[in-house]
């Protein structure tokens, strides 16, 4: 009886681990999809190679420093990751003007957060990341995009987001 209760656990342990590992799978195919997509916006633009995931990880910094928890620190990430997902429905020839964008030309970069938005709303999953991609270009004065959200009530991730895609526009070799 004790011999046939150790092999009924030794199984159901062995099952247990099988779908430990097809759950750790899953989750790195994930995030790769996640990061292929993002990596297909930058590679779009020269300027902004590696801008995504660069955002991604200093937006999980500063999370971490304002003492946000794990699981709030890794949405922002992956918010990061996605944040201008958007841009591939930007004309190449606005997103891709090595020169000061006019007034029209503005306007249509102003939508790519509320393409991303619909994008990553079709990605069920996802619904974390919202907040981030769609608020990340408003500012705390309200003169932002696309609602002209301001102070409070633009969601803390999207707060962090800000700072983080503004440090990187300001400290990379781009228009």
């Amino acid at each position: 009886v004790e011999v046939g209760l150790l092999e009924e656990a030794a199984v159901l342990l062995t099952t247990q681990t099988q779908n430990m590992r097809l759950l750790l799978q899953s989750n790195e195919l994930f995030l790769g999809t996640l990061r292929a997509m993002s990596s297909t916006i930058d590679a779009r633009d020269p300027y902004t190679q590696g801008h995504s995931e660069r955002v991604a990880r200093l937006s999980y910094d500063l999370a971490q420093i304002l003492g946000l928890s794990d699981e709030a620190c890794h949405e922002i990430y992956l918010s990061g990751v996605l944040h201008d997902i958007g841009k591939i429905g930007i004309p190449d020839k606005v997103l891709l003007k090595p020169d000061k964008l006019n007034d029209e030309e503005f306007e249509i970069i102003k939508q790519h957060p509320v393409i991303g938005h619909r994008i990553v709303q079709r990605l069920g999953h996802l619904q974390f990341t919202l907040p981030g991609v769609l608020y990340h270009h408003e500012r705390w004065d309200g003169g932002g995009y696309p609602q002209g959200l301001a102070g409070a009530s633009i969601p803390l991730m999207a707060r962090i987001m800000a700072v983080a895609d503004a440090f990187d526009a300001m400290t990379s070799s781009r228009p």
